[in-house]
């Protein structure tokens, strides 16, 4: 395996950070990689070895605030200061323009975890066509009721200490409620998985774990209700295959089923999921990861070798 890594010029002009895992020997296809919300894509090394085995090229690309793309804590926790989600979501569609670049002839496949998913859900809607296949890990449905009071407190706060301040009731309502289910608990991230040693990997990474600003808040909350209507729906080709994968004690996929079962109502026609028992969020850092990754090169096999069979058009 080859790895290499990039800057890539996004359309407003800001530069991303990419990873890109290359396999020795014949390509497969590339797989895309939309990571979550305050961590970053160096931690998919692993997954993207495996994938690599099997003759997949892997890209992936710190987010806006994240990683290495955040050029300095100024940046840290911050997507834009305008239409922030939609120039994130823009940004997948500049990394898989390379991608397609690169290897014109290559299915592409989407992978998003957490709040990657919630990207990839819109990018999926609005370029779809352009993929061969999207994965979606620790993903979500319909927001919670409780969603809009969020969006307004989210803008309390900005009135309050600005677009680039930090509010420790937001962070709390956002993340340490994800811990509640798993008190007493070891540490304050016990929900993202069983494995006490990836917790602790996560919580001695200084690119994990962060605080955001208030305006990616606002960001990501607000852009959470449009991701499943209708709407959306109708724009995702019906034949696109969609693999859908979560841990049952996960704390954010608390509507996954109903966001399934949107899709099959909206006559998407392949569209597989899959419920690990007492697994939490990141389900590809789990003490059962073998099995998840095994199950995901697995779908990924069977979609590359539909479109390797099927006739041209």
């Amino acid at each position: 395996m080859q790895s290499t890594t990039f800057i890539l010029d996004a359309a407003d002009g800001a530069r991303l950070w990419v990873y890109r895992w290359l396999p020795v020997g014949t390509l497969r296809a590339a797989v895309q990689i939309a990571h979550g919300w305050a961590e970053h894509a160096a931690r998919y090394q692993r997954l993207a070895e495996a994938l690599c085995a099997e003759g997949y090229a892997v890209y992936a690309h710190d987010h806006r605030g994240h990683g290495r793309t955040a050029a300095g804590p100024a940046e840290v926790g911050f997507f834009a200061e305008r239409d922030g989600w939609n120039k994130a979501v823009d940004d997948l569609w500049q990394l898989h323009q390379r991608i397609r670049s690169e290897h014109p002839e290559l299915p592409i496949l989407a992978l998003g975890h957490s709040m990657g998913s919630f990207l990839t859900q819109q990018f999926m809607s609005e370029h779809g066509q352009s993929l061969a296949g999207v994965a979606l890990s620790a993903t979500n449905g319909k927001p919670p009721a409780i969603t809009p009071l969020g969006i307004l407190l989210a803008k309390f706060e900005r009135w309050r200490v600005g677009p680039h301040g930090h509010s420790k009731v937001l962070h709390h309502l956002v993340f340490d409620v994800l811990n509640k289910s798993f008190e007493p608990a070891r540490t304050p991230f016990d929900w993202l998985s069983r494995d006490p040693s990836e917790v602790d990997k996560y919580l001695a990474d200084p690119q994990c774990g962060f605080a955001s600003q208030v305006q990616l808040y606002i960001d990501v909350l607000a852009a959470l209700a449009g991701l499943a209507t209708p709407a959306r729906l109708a724009k995702i080709p019906p034949r696109l295959p969609i693999y859908v994968f979560h841990g049952s004690r996960d704390p954010v996929a608390t509507s996954t089923k109903e966001l399934v079962a949107s899709y099959r109502a909206a006559h998407l026609s392949d569209v597989e999921y899959k419920v690990y028992p007492d697994a939490r969020h990141e389900t590809l850092n789990e003490t059962n990861r073998d099995e998840v990754t095994r199950d995901l090169l697995r779908w990924m096999n069977r979609v590359v070798t539909t479109c390797q069979n099927s006739p041209p058009g």
